[in-house]
């Protein structure tokens, strides 16, 4: 009995990883408004912290930590996961103050600038090659985004910062070539610290919640959980794509972060935004049968796939 398409090739088992990890990401904007009235800054720490809990009980039920002292011996490589931390703790800051004061529909939009400018590092950087049907889809999406600015009649600056942040990662999880668990483990390592620091404060003077709110308590610690998962499945995914077809695949946050956001918010969108988001969901679909095609199994079912150096 052949094997079903999704499992055929490591290629396409990233494909299903990737895919899972930017569903559960889109559904994310249900999950932070629950730790109110905590403050974004104590919700990203304890974010870190209780992620890095997590992913330091895979390390030991593994008996992974042989790699940590190559790690810090290796200064190239050790910048390189301290870049890679500041850039996903600057996102993730972003997007929880961005969800908790009402701006779910803004940090959609950041994702759907996302892929764009996760394609643009990768064909410029990375020297990676679109296809024709990509590039069309590019265009138009690129369209979508900017009709959808004029509606908002500024520069969508959380967006920005956003897709920037999420771009820089994905491009640098993809030249560390690390393995998922020794990656997000080294990244929760370097923001530990800072983390600490912060709760701290926010105890001295009297604002922190966790441990005074037994339901926030209990949800900020469950946040290390939903925070590894998909990350774990990220970083499976960018070790066996292109960096452009990750791109593509982001397509589907900002997609469930929109619907939630005018479904379940009931935030306000205007008609340009509309029509800008129709644009864009046409270059969806265009960019969406592309990847299809471009994700076939570019080597037999079995055959490794080269990691990046």
């Amino acid at each position: 009995m052949s094997q079903p398409w999704a499992l055929a090739s490591p290629r396409a088992r990233g494909l299903a990883s990737g895919s899972a990890a930017y569903l559960i990401w889109g559904l994310f904007p249900l999950y932070w408004p629950l730790l109110e009235p905590a403050g974004a800054g104590e919700i990203l720490a304890n974010r870190i912290l209780w992620s890095l809990a997590f992913m330091a009980l895979v390390c030991t039920a593994r008996r992974e930590w042989s790699w940590l002292p190559a790690l810090l011996r290796d200064r190239r490589r050790l910048g390189l996961v301290t870049l890679a931390a500041v850039m996903i703790a600057v996102n993730w800051g972003l997007f929880i103050w961005g969800v908790n004061h009402g701006e779910v529909v803004e940090t959609s939009l950041g994702y759907f600038m996302n892929p764009l400018v996760t394609m643009a590092v990768g064909v410029v950087v990375l020297r990676e090659r679109l296809s024709p049907a990509q590039w069309t889809g590019a265009g138009v999406a690129t369209a979508g985004v900017v009709v959808i600015g004029v509606g908002y009649h500024s520069a969508p600056w959380l967006g920005l910062g956003l897709a920037g942040a999420f771009a820089t990662y994905g491009w640098v999880k993809k030249v560390i070539g690390m393995p998922a668990v020794q990656s997000m483990t080294a990244e929760g390592l370097v923001l530990a610290p800072f983390a600490l620091v912060a709760l701290a404060v926010l105890e001295a003077g009297g604002h922190a919640q966790f441990g005074h709110d037994p339901s926030v308590t209990a949800l900020e610690v469950g946040g290390g959980v939903v925070t590894a998962v998909p990350l774990l499945l990220f970083a499976f995914a960018a070790l066996r794509l292109d960096l452009s077809v990750l791109g593509l695949l982001q397509f589907l946050t900002p997609v469930v972060a929109f619907l939630i956001g005018v479904g379940v918010d009931h935030e306000v969108v205007d008609a340009t935004a509309w029509v800008g988001f129709g644009i864009l969901w046409v270059g969806l679909v265009i960019v969406t049968v592309a990847t299809r095609r471009a994700v076939e199994p570019a080597v037999p079912p079995g055959e490794p796939v080269a990691q990046a150096r």
